[in-house]
């Protein structure tokens, strides 16, 4: 999963107000994106986080057995590492005048138990500063409701990757954010 800010290259940032028509670009599709696993003899053991710059955090672990892990929400096997996701990805979301361009892998269930990563997502749309997230598919035909609430935002284009479709998708994708960033 990867978490990250990009600067602007010119133009201003304008506070306070909401993400415009297409300021907010959401991709989804089956499994298939790129995610950081944790490996060991081959079998997955977890998951963390990446920032655009290489820095690393835990994010989940299915290999973890010590008292305080035990607190932690679990998705499946794996256990989330709340503290070790915030202290990484909640400075990378915060608003500066020089960022341009927020890119966000993935909004998803295990990312959501912190409950400061969702506000500081809104308050990335309220900046009109662009988002470009990756969103879950509904499970079981079942959406998580910040996804919902993601989707339905008035500045939200989704875009729904598979097999067929992900190549040409970026010749789609690049234009929007090509746009994006050039407004002021």
């Amino acid at each position: 999963m990867e978490f990250g800010s990009v600067s602007a290259a010119h133009g201003s940032v304008e506070s306070g107000t909401m993400a415009g028509v297409g300021k907010c670009i959401l991709v989804t599709g089956p499994p298939g994106f790129f995610s950081q696993e944790i490996r060991q003899g081959g079998e997955r053991v977890g998951f963390e986080v990446v920032t655009l710059d290489g820095r690393r955090a835990r994010l989940a672990s299915s290999t973890i057995s010590n008292p305080e892990s035990r607190q932690w929400p679990a998705v499946g096997k794996y256990k989330v590492d709340i503290a070790s996701f915030e202290s990484l990805v909640l400075p990378e979301l915060k608003i500066r005048e020089d960022t341009g361009l927020f890119i966000v892998d993935e909004v998803g269930k295990m990312e959501l138990f912190s409950s400061y990563f969702f506000p500081a997502i809104l308050n990335i749309l309220q900046s009109n500063i662009p988002l470009l997230a990756t969103v879950p598919i509904p499970k079981f035909g079942k959406d998580i409701p910040a996804v919902v609430r993601l989707k339905n935002h008035p500045g939200a284009t989704i875009l729904t990757l598979d097999k067929s479709n992900r190549d040409a998708m970026k010749d789609r994708i690049y234009p929007q954010l090509a746009g994006m960033l050039l407004k002021p």
